[in-house]
This record gives structure tokens, sequence and C-alpha cells, in this order.
């Protein structure tokens, strides 16, 4: 029996260098359109994999692509455009999308990952069709005045038990005009891990909502 998607492995040059993703997509029709999955310090494309959100992405009829970041995962002799915790030049994710032809994408980004989604946010705003930040770092590098200038449909999404970067980036986010907030009740940090099949609902009600 054929499955109703594909999951890939391929490398995508960046300014010279190859950075790893893997890609899931519907084998049955075109996509709706692109997901664009970034990870945290302790992660990988290989988190999303496991947890089989590459796998109901396409299973929905979207194309996932979950990259290795920077010197993490399979891209660990990739050399960064930033120190960890720095915001990265919009151009480096922008190289991505455009090098995969993703077109205007989703992007999905915990926790370290804000380095690397927010100026992407900010100075490419037109490859962004929707924004699903999971307490991610660097927000507080913006004023609440620059959020409010983006129009892009974002979900908030965080653990109520994570103390730290949930709440933070959460009082600087709601400044992005259209969004909307999923707090995860008894969810730590990398509160997808702790409850996956929320994650997953939350996930593609949003999706679904965005044309």
């Amino acid at each position: 029996m054929m499955t109703a998607y594909n999951i890939t492995e391929n490398t995508v040059d960046v300014d010279g260098q190859s950075l790893f993703y893997r890609q899931a997509q519907p084998s049955q029709q075109c996509p709706r359109f692109s997901v664009l999955l970034l990870h945290g310090i302790r992660f990988s494309s290989e988190t999303w994999l496991t947890l089989k959100t590459l796998e109901k992405l396409a299973e929905a009829g979207y194309q996932a692509v979950a990259v290795d970041l920077p010197g993490l995962g399979k891209s660990k002799d990739f050399k960064g455009p930033a120190p960890i915790g720095q915001l990265a030049p919009g151009s480096f994710l922008k190289s991505i999308v455009e090098g995969l032809k993703l077109g205007s994408v989703v992007v999905i980004s915990p926790s370290l990952s804000g380095m690397y989604s927010l100026p992407l946010l900010f100075e490419h705003n037109e490859l962004v069709k929707g924004y699903v930040p999971v307490a991610p770092i660097c927000t507080d590098k913006y004023t609440s005045d620059q959020y409010s200038t983006i129009k892009t449909p974002s979900l908030i999404v965080y653990g109520d038990q994570d103390a730290e970067l949930g709440e933070l980036s959460l009082n600087n986010l709601k400044n992005i005009v259209n969004h909307r907030v999923m707090e995860m009740k008894g969810a730590g940090h990398a509160c997808y891990l702790d409850k996956p099949d929320e994650w997953h609902h939350g996930l593609l009600e949003f999706l679904s909502s965005l044309s």
C-alpha cells in the first residue's frame, strides 16, 4: 500500500556551506504550501521526525521542511552567521527558503531558533505566510512598536510550566496584531514534546485557517 507522503533527507547550499534538512510531502497531491520547522539547542530536525510532526503535516497536505540549524544535528560543521543567542541576519533563512524554492512559508520556531526566525519575520516579511513561535529566544531584541507593525498571522505557543521564556516571549509577541495564543497546560519549555497530540491539533487548526 502506498503511503500518503514521502520523507527524504538532503542538504541545501547556503553561502557555500551544506545545511542538512529532512522533507516530507504528500505523494498524491501538490502541497497546499510549505512549513519550515526550526528547533531548539538540544534538538534537531530528527525531533520533528520522531514526534511525527513531519508525517502529520504531509498527511494534511503540506510540504514540511525541517532543517538542522548551524552547529547542531547533522549541520554541526556548519559555521553559523551569528553567535548563539545573537540575532542572525534575516538573509540566512531567506537563502534556505529560496534555495529550496519553498515560496511563502509558515515558520515554526521554538526556543533557540528565535535568533533566526525573528530577523526573517522583520526583514523579509513577504516570505512568511504564518509564524508559530514556541517560547523563542531574542524576543526582547525588538520593541512593542516594532511588533505592532507585523501583520503576519501568528500562533504563539508556550507551556504554562515554562516560567522563563514562555512568559517573556508571550509578553513581547502578543504585540503582533494578528495573533492567537495556545497555552499548553502542564507543559514545559519543549511543550510540543510534553503534549504532542495537543500540539499537532493546534498547529493543524492554525494552518487550515491560512488561505
